[in-house]
């Protein structure tokens, strides 16, 4: 609204004389002047509200000066002066005056970016009652329009200026031109704008080209920064001009996205659709400045530092803004192409700006791709095919991983200064702030995989190692920081929960599936434990998908076409042998809860096998199949730790199967080892499982076992070999023996009857080591198979003769079996014999044979601690002890000198011919070694670093060795000279046993009886069958176990 008026403007300075002279406060608060402006030009004014301090009187006040740059500056001057004279002064907001005394005109317009918008009409009551003479003309829209229209055309057109100097003299005047022009038609002409013709009339005739002026006083700066320094105090001033007209064209482009919002009804995208382009281009320009601004103006950053920060607080308010706007619009399906294009635009700016701003403002950050995110899902059906999806994907992923090692650093300088208490420290509070960014990030991305996830397909490979790298710095990770519980608990919450929903929306991805179950997939050693968590977290999630999603996951590949893909239990037996670093040390996981008893840390063998079991339970029985595939492959592999796990599955398998399932698996089992002609890692994990195996088998079947593999026939003796007879029922058991010891005794006739050829000494091998898994299987053995085996090899023995055992392998392996089934026998045994096998041995040790032969031969010797020899056959006996004792002891192979060390140890503790002991220990060495060994002196203690480097290092040599037995192939002379250093090499010494103090025996036992009674009291409460009673019997021995804790309790000790 414009005026005539025509009044000089009252001093300020008469209120204070105005005010003494006064006697009451509301005489002071009247004689306050309604306005105090400039008597000419244009100028920023705020209106106010003055009210007596703990009154009620009141009134309007109007205050504008050229002097002030900003609203508040206006508002800071004038506050504490009302404040002196008891008044309590508030801002009802501000605008711009347009004072023309010659004229004598004024116009109101505009408002403040701090305090918004004033009700101009009030302040207009307030100039008139001072202005009064000034002949109100108000002026219409159109006329507005025409005035103000002509500066469109012309905005923005300048001259470059092609020096230094010129910049300098005229640089300032270029740029208030440029402004002044901008500010007249955001400030007269744009508000007389309707929405319809808000595009066409102005944005896209000014906002262009006010992006190319912001980006020319960018460009300017850039020029000009290298020179500035403190003494340059004109260019210093040139640059603060530009920043602040910078400032100047953000509050311009705020103006134009208020009065964007300040319709009623939400703009549509037509109506602004250069708006939002051009003010992200600003925003992105505006925030890579501030991001820049150190090495931008290196160490002259004081000299702009607070207008870099205004620069910063305008850009903020005007995204916010522009945010709004945009909020407020809606498209639907029958949106234009152009529409469609404008939003993934935005949407790609934002994106744009996120990677700017990630490490300027946290509120900010998160608000953008709040944002982002949003605009992203409501508009799904007409976006999802335009947008760089895989961007979007990977600035998400960057963020989430920055804010989590963020995040982790600073729980480590947390614990390391010892502020995990102090939960109010500055250091704790941002912690926590970076944790709910890491949080954020990490629902934001599940978010939008959720719903764009068939468009991120070639994203597999990043979110499989994204969930690596996160699950790697979580325990039992060995790389995992150790931190205070607290800590590592937001940490939880923040990334390891998420990633169980972000794990869930990927299971259907087949692009996915064939990055995490590839076959030859290579892995940092640091992602392989957190990548086989990854395959056990899939096997427990599998089960609550559809069958389409199993099919995906279960079998591997079924075609030759499809990409290369593993069963996924092969992937997790692969998975588990690579962790063997992590087996050995060994990393710890949280068990199974089991009712009565308290949850407790387990290995991770255990955690993967009660894992690979409760899948089991509940698989379907079409993948049985694929199951037991697997099953096969892994026990036929080299590394015995897996070997051992899938045969811990395959017990469960046949347990939790029927009794014919069982059967099934042994006869299987049986097979396989009958096919193995030789020894080999195969034979000894089948021989493993098939003596687990039989103890499942009902006696029934037992006895069907026994008619398919007869013992009585030679062919099936090496099935034997892996059967503990303890396993068989009585009949069962008693029927093998006959069996066994029969052949045996046919065997040993028949070579006697052939002359005792060496050609038959295999045949006599194999039954032999029949009876010896025989005598092994049950213990004590039973009389009539006992008195058998002495005979038979009282009768061996006596064949065997020195000079041949020298050159002839096939009898070194007779004596290897001699030796261990006399081992059994000993007590039995003629001293005859015992001397005979002393004098073999004697012959076989001072020349290079086998190991596995001197390990039985130190079975054997340390057996005869047992045995008392009369006074006529020491002078035969106890030299040959001795003698072997002391070669054995001062062998240079690790492996045997430990097992020396043992058996020594054993014959020492239980024999009565001391003679021998200090006979055997002639060498000064080895006298030293078995000292220590006896007295456990304690060897160097290893540091946990070194300890887990040297894992680190065994874990190289035993892959090459497993590697070398599964391809069956010599190798080079260079790989076999590796591999016998790698043999001959002896590890770090084992740790002395500890030896356990009284208190903690007490406490170890006292706890296990707790536990038992514990869960005792479980099962006699039980309210899952309250049929079923305890039995007759419980009572009584409860009785007896009450007896024996008084007499605990009456032991009285005397020192």
């Amino acid at each position: 609204m414009l005026f005539v008026l025509g009044r000089s403007v009252i001093s300020w300075r008469s209120i204070g004389g105005l005010c003494r002279a006064t006697g009451t406060m509301a005489e002071a608060l009247a004689k306050i002047p309604d306005v105090e402006i400039d008597p000419d030009g244009t100028f920023k004014y705020i209106l106010l509200r003055v009210k007596v301090k703990d009154g009620d009187a009141q009134k309007y006040v109007v205050r504008g000066t050229k002097s002030a740059e900003y609203h508040n500056h206006i508002f800071e001057k004038v506050n504490p002066a009302l404040e002196a004279l008891g008044m309590e002064c508030k801002c009802l907001g501000g605008g711009k005056i347009e004072h023309n005394k010659e004229d004598r005109k004024i116009r109101v317009f505009g408002e403040s970016t701090a305090f918004g918008k004033a009700d101009h009409s009030v302040s207009v009551e307030k100039l008139k009652t001072v202005f009064s003479d000034y002949e109100e003309k108000p002026e219409d829209r159109s006329s507005i329009y025409a005035r103000t229209k002509r500066f469109i055309p012309v905005f923005g057109k300048s001259q470059p200026l092609t020096s230094y100097n010129q910049h300098i003299s005229a640089g300032r005047d270029s740029w208030d031109d440029h402004l002044r022009i901008l500010k007249i038609i955001t400030q007269m002409f744009l508000p007389h704008i309707g929405l319809s013709e808000l595009e066409e009339e102005c944005f896209s005739m000014i906002l262009p080209k006010v992006v190319t002026m912001f980006n020319r006083m960018m460009k300017e700066i850039m020029n000009q920064v290298g020179e500035l320094s403190s003494q340059n105090t004109e260019l210093c001033a040139f640059l603060r001009n530009i920043l602040q007209a910078m400032m100047q064209v953000i509050d311009a482009l705020s103006l134009c996205v208020r009065h964007a919002g300040s319709f009623e009804d939400g703009p549509c995208l037509d109506a602004i659709r250069s708006l939002p382009t051009c003010i992200l281009k600003v925003l992105r320009e505006t925030f890579q400045h501030c991001k820049d601004s150190e090495m931008v103006y290196c160490g002259r950053l004081s000299l702009v530092a607070d207008l870099l920060q205004g620069l910063f607080k305008e850009a903020y308010s005007l995204q916010k803004g522009l945010l709004e706007v945009l909020d407020r619009i809606s498209l639907d399906s029958s949106a234009s192409d152009e529409e469609v294009s404008d939003i993934v635009t935005v949407i790609h700016s934002l994106l744009d700006i996120c990677s700017i701003i990630s490490n300027l403002d946290i509120a900010l950050h998160a608000n953008t791709w709040k944002f982002l995110i949003k605009q992203s899902l409501k508009y799904q059906s007409l976006v999802e095919e335009h947008l760089h999806h895989g961007d979007i994907i990977k600035s998400l992923s960057d963020n989430l991983l920055a804010s989590f090692h963020n995040s982790v650093d600073m729980a480590e300088q947390i614990r390391q200064a010892g502020l995990q208490e102090a939960v109010q420290s500055p250091e704790y509070k941002l912690f926590q702030k970076t944790a709910k960014m890491c949080r954020f990030f990490a629902n934001s991305l599940v978010h939008y995989i959720k719903e764009f996830k068939y468009f991120l397909t070639k994203k597999s490979s990043c979110f499989h190692q994204l969930y690596l790298q996160i699950i790697s710095k979580f325990p039992p990770s060995l790389c995992a920081p150790s931190l205070p519980t607290a800590l590592a608990g937001e940490l939880n919450a923040s990334a390891l929960v998420p990633m169980d929903a972000f794990l869930l929306q990927l299971l259907p991805l087949r692009p996915f599936a064939e990055v995490v179950l590839q076959p030859d997939i290579w892995l940092s050693p640091e992602h392989e434990l957190p990548h086989l968590l990854l395959l056990v977290n899939i096997l427990g999630q599998l089960l609550s998908q559809p069958e389409e999603v199993m099919q995906l996951w279960y079998p591997g590949n079924q075609f030759p076409e499809d990409t290369p893909r593993l069963p996924l239990y092969e992937a997790i037996f692969i998975g588990f042998r690579r962790c063997y670093t992590e087996r050995k040390v060994p990393v710890l996981l949280p068990g199974v809860m089991l009712k009565g008893q308290a949850q407790a840390d387990v290995t991770l063998h255990q955690h993967i096998c009660v894992q690979l079991c409760a899948s089991v339970a509940v698989l379907p029985p079409v993948y049985f199949p694929v199951l037991e595939r697997c099953l096969v492959d892994a026990v036929l592999q080299a590394d015995t730790p897996t070997a051992l796990l899938a045969a811990d599955v395959w017990c469960f398998t046949a347990r939790y199967g029927t009794a014919e399932l069982c059967l099934h698996h042994v006869l299987l089992l049986a097979q396989m080892v009958k096919a193995c002609s030789t020894e080999s890692y195969q034979l000894f994990h089948l021989g493993l499982l098939l003596k687990r195996m039989v103890f499942l088998m009902t006696p029934s079947h037992q006895l069907e076992f026994v008619a398919e593999f007869p013992p009585s026939n030679v062919e099936n003796l090496p099935v034997w070999h892996h059967v503990l007879l303890r396993a068989l029922s009585q009949d069962v058991r008693r029927r093998v023996e006959t069996e066994i010891i029969g052949l045996m005794q046919r065997v040993l006739m028949e070579w006697q009857d052939g002359g005792y050829k060496l050609g038959q000494v295999d045949k006599v091998n194999t039954a032999l080591g029949s009876v010896l898994a025989a005598l092994r299987g049950q213990s004590p053995p039973e009389e009539p198979c006992l008195l058998s085996a002495v005979r038979m090899t009282t009768q061996l023995w006596s064949r065997m003769s020195p000079s041949q055992l020298q050159t002839h392998p096939v009898l070194q392996h007779t004596l290897t079996l001699l030796l261990s089934a006399t081992t059994v026998v000993v007590k039995s045994i003629k001293l005859e014999t015992i001397s005979q096998a002393l004098l073999c041995l004697e012959a076989v040790v001072s020349q290079k044979c086998p190991d596995h032969l001197l390990l039985a031969a130190l079975e054997f010797l340390s057996s005869l601690g047992k045995i008392f020899f009369p006074p006529d056959s020491q002078s035969q006996i106890r030299p040959r002890l001795s003698s072997l004792f002391g070669v054995l002891l001062a062998d240079k192979s690790w492996l045997l000198h430990q097992h020396a060390l043992e058996a020594f140890s054993y014959f020492a503790e239980n024999t009565n011919h001391e003679e021998v002991i200090s006979q055997s220990l002639c060498v000064e060495e080895t006298k030293t070694r078995v000292v220590n060994y006896l007295s456990k002196t304690m060897n160097s203690q290893e540091d946990v670093g070194s300890r887990l480097q040297r894992l680190k290092q065994e874990k190289s040599v035993i892959e090459q060795h497993n590697e070398k037995l599964e391809s069956k192939k010599s190798g080079s002379d260079k790989q076999a000279a590796d591999a016998e250093a790698i043999t001959d090499s002896e590890p770090s010494p084992k740790r002395a046993r500890q030896e356990t103090s009284a208190e903690e025996e007490y406490d170890r036992h006292i706890r296990a009886a707790q536990s038992s009674l514990k869960a005792l009291q479980a099962l006699v409460q039980s309210e899952n069958n309250p049929t079923a009673s305890p039995p007759s019997w419980l009572e009584a021995k409860l009785q007896e176990l009450l007896t024996l804790i008084t007499e605990i309790t009456s032991v009285r000790h005397t020192t």
